[in-house]
């Protein structure tokens, strides 16, 4: 079993998780025999609170907690009603978009419509898995956006392996107002294209790996004032944590990877990102 973590120095200012799965995390979704690190996570035991508090410890005083089918939207949701300093994103993900129906699309724009969920996704494309076929993927997406575009909130995608269709399928729809690229995996060409088009990109652990390169080449051409940093919790530790359960208290160290990539202050990042978070969820 996979250890936790050790506990990062604390930031010099306050920032926030702006992707973190809590449900996964604190096992209300019971990870299968082949989730490896779900399981580790979960056999830490942890709480909602536990892991609120030790992410505040180390400067990360809030986060957005996303859903990925319609259980794990409503408890999103509800977890966020609870909490004042967590957000929810509520959506179908693309491996189960043969999920969104008409009637469980309904229940995601009804959740969306909530105070405390400030995001539509994760939605979006992924062509690294063939769990949902692909035109199916498309409706879901472009249902998503819609919904998105009538509550008024933050559109969250996911894309694997699918950028140029991503970038296509929001054009042709017409993006929302405000677009987040979760645990943004595109190269610096990527990147151009979405600060063109007023894109939010939130970086994840993946930034810090030795063979991503280009994910760093990727942050250094991103504009600062559309710069997000995340975990996607309990998936993608930074190193040296690879392997091992991500959670909200492991933020420091890709910011601090951030802050170098950009040449600037970690404290000035963590400013920057704070203001950004408050452009694209609203005030906490």
């Amino acid at each position: 079993m996979s250890k936790i973590p050790a506990v990062p120095d604390p930031l010099p200012a306050q920032v926030f998780d702006s992707h973190c799965h809590l449900d996964i995390m604190v096992g209300n979704r019971q990870a299968s025999s082949g989730d490896p690190v779900a399981q580790a996570a979960q056999a830490a035991s942890a709480t909602v609170e536990s892991i609120l508090a030790d992410a505040r410890a180390v400067g990360v005083a809030r986060l957005v907690t996303i859903g990925y089918d319609l259980r794990s939207s409503q408890w999103n949701a509800d977890v966020a009603a609870q909490h004042r300093d967590v957000y929810a994103g509520v959506a179908i993900h693309p491996n189960e978009a043969h999920e969104a129906t008409p009637e469980v699309l309904a229940e995601i724009e009804a959740l969306a419509g909530r105070p405390e969920v400030r995001a539509v996704g994760e939605t979006g494309l992924d062509y690294f898995r063939d769990w949902a076929a692909k035109d199916d993927q498309h409706a879901s997406f472009r249902a998503h956006i819609e919904i998105a575009k009538r509550t008024g909130k933050a559109l969250v995608i996911h894309d694997r392996d699918a950028h140029d269709d991503v970038l296509k399928v929001l054009a042709h729809e017409g993006a929302p107002d405000k677009v987040v690229f979760h645990s943004f995996s595109g190269d610096a060409e990527m990147a151009k294209k979405c600060a063109e088009a007023g894109y939010f990109m939130s970086f994840s652990g993946p930034v810090t790996y030795k063979n991503a390169g280009y994910l760093r080449e990727a942050a250094q051409v991103a504009p600062t004032e559309l710069l997000l940093v995340e975990t996607d919790a309990p998936y993608l530790p930074p190193v040296p944590h690879r392997g091992k359960p991500n959670a909200p208290y492991l933020i420091p160290i890709t910011l601090h990877c951030l802050a170098e990539v950009k040449a600037v202050q970690p404290e000035a990042l963590c400013a920057a990102i704070e203001d950004n978070g408050v452009t694209v969820f609203g005030q906490w």
